[in-house]
């Protein structure tokens, strides 16, 4: 695949990421099995077989059991963490965290984000990771705090980089004025089944910013890869069955999947969007790479956004 810098970082990355909240195969620990563990393996290693660069995971998936996979897999595999960027997140606090009347919550604390990623470090089994990211926004954030944290912890050579999740543009912009160093990403949701990025200004000050989007669910939970077809229930295929219908059409006039089509159409973008495939299928993390190949033109980008709008332009 071909590769793109990331924000105006150093660190660069293949064109689509591996993200790796599927790797446990449960969001429950005591659920987790050594032949989950292995299935886990084997898909990071198939991603970076496939060519992908970029590793996308976070503290809070699996409670931490995502991240010891990856650095399994690292271990097993000669060469990769050479040849890779890790990317991992912080600062969502599960109920119970640390005593019994604890809320569900987000933490941006600077004692929190630190302990938080040394436990990453630690379960990675790695001594710096390039990418570190504040995974959804603290209503009680102070970008002052979290600026003396990100210092302390690139000074430490703990993090190369630093970027943020679902944060909207207000708040990207408050935060990078409080910061030395320039936030690489923003990772938001964007598919065509969800466009508010489109719309919000979130993709605009990417590109104003030079900040990487790098989108979750890029396939709307597998709903546009072809999830309509198994009998997949969802809410949202009433409204979409136009859009699907066009997506298939497209993909069966370029010889493609209804996933290599979908991707296309983020790729196409000028932002320079970067969809994290979260498959654990070999299979489907090796074709998402065909969408690097193909670039859609402007005709066959809107005749997609239009159904997925759902209604016509003004």
């Amino acid at each position: 695949m071909k590769t793109i810098p990331i924000g105006a970082s150093s660190l660069k990355t293949t064109r689509l990421a591996y993200g790796c909240w599927r790797l446990a195969g449960t969001w429950v620990p005591a659920e987790v099995t050594p032949e989950g563990m292995a299935h886990g393996r084997r898909a990071v290693i198939s991603a970076y077989e496939a060519g992908y660069t970029l590793f996308d995971n976070a503290d809070i998936y699996c409670n931490g059991v995502a991240e010891t996979i990856l650095g399994q897999a690292l271990r097993e595999t000669p060469g990769m963490r050479e040849r890779v960027v890790i990317a991992t997140k912080c600062g969502i606090r599960w109920a119970g965290d640390p005593q019994p009347k604890s809320p569900h919550r987000y933490d941006f604390s600077a004692e929190y984000m630190v302990a938080s990623c040394e436990k990453s470090l630690k379960r990675i089994g790695i001594e710096t990771i390039d990418l570190y990211q504040l995974h959804r926004p603290d209503f009680l954030m102070d970008p002052a705090e979290i600026a003396r944290a990100f210092t302390q912890l690139r000074k430490a050579g703990k993090v190369r980089e630093f970027g943020v999740s679902n944060f909207r543009p207000s708040q990207v912009t408050a935060l990078q004025k409080a910061c030395p160093m320039r936030l690489a990403v923003n990772q938001v949701e964007i598919s065509l089944a969800r466009l508010d990025c489109l719309n919000d200004g979130t993709l605009d000050q990417c590109l104003a910013e030079n900040l990487t989007p790098l989108v979750w669910s890029p396939l709307a939970g597998g709903l546009l890869g072809g999830g309509w077809k198994t009998g997949t229930q969802d809410s949202r295929r009433d409204r979409l069955n136009p859009l699907l219908r066009v997506l298939e059409e497209i993909a069966g006039e370029r010889g493609v999947s209804c996933t290599v089509v979908a991707l296309a159409w983020l790729l196409r973008h000028p932002a320079r969007l970067v969809p994290i495939v979260g498959s654990t299928n070999p299979d489907r993390i090796r074709e998402a790479v065909q969408a690097d190949e193909i670039e859609l033109s402007r005709d066959e980008w809107y005749r997609l956004l239009l159904p997925a709008r759902g209604e016509s332009l003004p």
